[in-house]
């Protein structure tokens, strides 16, 4: 748990030279203050929850998580998963939500799982991104087309039923409002990347609105401040019922924010993240949130990239931003309470534009047909279903086409004898009725079958060596149908020698019972003194002939 805290030594750089991380700060907290707004009413707990999350989980992630450039809060991935969950137990079960997954992050945190990002498959991230942003698009529509009663379980269904009363009852205003302050941000963005649009496209978009009696639907009163500290969320009969939305919250904010921990590495110089330590600051940042009203909260990538462009050195600056929004939240929420929420559409509009990497996409597309049907697959679900879902069949996907390429690569190709391996004697031998097999790589579920049916399919051959020792894995699958060959083999009255078999290889054929019918006396340490058997063991009567196919054969059950 030791190094899981933080230490004095992080925050001495920050102490001398606090320049760079306030600027850095300020500008973070322009950029993330409509997020937070925006994200807070998607989810379902008001703009107040949202200004609470980026508050109370960005302070806590900042000094507690593992990188020093995160900026944590609330995210449109969050979102996709958080409205169902407010459409099934209300706000409350949020908030229980929220606290669980963080007591979840804890303690994975403490179990050191946070290391295992890395083996997620990129189509997959990719995938789930681009999925994430089409849906965060959807969940806009009632707010940029003005309509409040749109009907329809999935967000997709929503988004159709908000577009068909829209056509029949047209608005200019809303629409036009969003798609303004999205256009704003886009363009200036590319041009000035570090200046805060967003601040500004919103204000003027609230200015307009104010001067000329708009009619669009506003944020509507925030309180001024945070609320006191409460555990009163649902009925303890009730929690059973949350603990699959907690496992989902956890996976998805475990994993969203070591993804952008690793993205800011990426974007510095000489940093590396912990991966353990940044779940166990996102684990206290989402145990605290919930109790203030917040929802729960994750590593944000487009805030912390903005955050190290800013110039951003230390932790200081995440921790600027968070006390920024506090002074908002404090002094400043009647204005904020007159922001309408077409502008807010127009930000997270914007905002799913930029999430989406069309290089990345196009690239991951051209490298092969199975990555492309992964990365599109987890796309197609996020969209249709939800993110969890998304991310456990992309996996599977994934796992079935890698072990679907190992498998295909097992094959028994004839080539002609190393000279280097045998003496001049033993080539006579071979040109007999002996024949040695190499198995390359692991002898696994995937590949075992075919090598089967191209071992057992050996004519006119009366002694078998199989050289056991290029095997790097061997499972329970393969040892059975190792067995399954030897015995097909056997029965045609054809000898199975082996050589080269690791002890642990052994163990597993020994318990399977797989070994050749002779037992220990058919395992050789060298395919040399397998061969000096197979001479003293084949019939004089038997020699000299020189069937073409008998030369030494290697069989690749999988490239590895």
């Amino acid at each position: 748990m030791r190094s899981l805290l933080p230490t004095w030594s992080e925050w001495r750089p920050a102490l001398r030279a606090p320049g760079a991380d306030l600027l850095a700060g300020l500008i973070v907290a322009l950029v993330a203050l409509p997020l937070a707004l925006g994200f807070g009413i998607s989810s379902g707990l008001g703009a107040a929850g949202g200004l609470a999350t980026a508050m109370i989980a960005g302070a806590l992630a900042a000094v507690f998580g593992g990188s020093r450039f995160q900026v944590s809060g609330p995210t449109g991935a969050m979102t996709v998963v958080l409205v169902p969950i407010v459409h099934a137990h209300g706000a409350s079960g949020v908030l229980a939500v929220g606290l669980m997954a963080g007591l979840l992050l804890v303690v994975l945190a403490a179990a050191g799982v946070g290391r295992a990002v890395r083996y997620m498959p990129a189509p997959v991230i990719e995938g789930f991104t681009a999925g994430i942003a089409v849906v965060i698009a959807l969940q806009q529509f009632p707010a940029a087309l003005g309509i409040t009663d749109a009907s329809g379980d999935k967000v997709w269904q929503s988004a159709v039923d908000t577009v068909r009363r829209f056509i029949e009852t047209p608005s200019v205003a809303t629409p036009v409002t969003a798609l303004m302050v999205a256009a704003v941000i886009l363009i200036g963005g590319r041009y000035l990347p570090k200046l805060p649009f967003a601040v500004a496209a919103v204000a003027a978009a609230t200015v307009v609105a104010a001067v000329f009696d708009m009619d669009l639907a506003r944020i509507g009163t925030i309180p001024s401040g945070l609320p006191a500290p409460s555990l009163s969320f649902v009925h303890l009969d009730e929690l059973g019922s949350l603990i699959g939305p907690a496992l989902a919250v956890a996976a998805l904010a475990a994993l969203e924010s070591l993804l952008s921990a690793t993205a800011a590495d990426s974007m510095s110089v000489g940093t590396r993240h912990n991966p353990d330590r940044e779940l166990f600051g996102q684990g206290l940042a989402n145990i605290a949130a919930p109790l203030f009203g917040g929802v729960p909260a994750t590593g944000a990538i487009a805030r912390t990239a903005v955050n190290v462009r800013s110039g951003a050195r230390t932790r200081l600056a995440a921790l600027t931003h968070a006390a920024i929004l506090a002074a908002i939240i404090y002094l400043a929420a009647p204005l904020v309470a007159d922001i309408p929420l077409a502008a807010l559409a127009g930000v997270l509009l914007a905002t799913t534009v930029r999430m989406v990497e069309t290089a990345s996409l196009a690239a991951i597309g051209r490298a092969s047909r199975g990555d492309a049907i992964v990365m599109a697959v987890t796309f197609g679900v996020t969209v249709a279903l939800d993110l969890v879902t998304a991310v456990a069949v992309g996996v599977g996907f994934a796992v079935v086409l890698a072990l679907r390429s190992v498998a295909r690569e097992a094959r028994l190709e004839q080539v002609p004898l190393d000279e280097g391996d045998h003496l001049a004697e033993e080539h006579d031998l071979l040109r007999d009725h002996i024949v040695a097999y190499r198995i390359d790589g692991p002898l696994f579920f995937a590949a075992a079958h075919r090598f089967l049916l191209e071992l057992a399919d050996v004519a006119d051959v009366k002694v078998i060596i199989l050289r056991m020792a290029k095997i790097t894995a061997l499972d329970t699958t393969g040892a059975l149908v190792l067995k399954d060959a030897i015995g097909k083999l056997e029965h045609r009255h054809i000898t199975v020698l082996m050589s080269g078999l690791r002890s642990d290889h052994r163990r597993r054929l020994t318990a399977i019972g797989a070994l050749p019918a002779d037992g220990a006396q058919s395992i050789f340490a060298t395919t040399h003194e397998a061969i000096d058997h197979a001479r003293r063991y084949l019939p004089v009567s038997h020699r000299g002939h020189r069937p073409p196919h008998l030369l030494e054969q290697p069989t690749t059950a999988a490239a590895h």
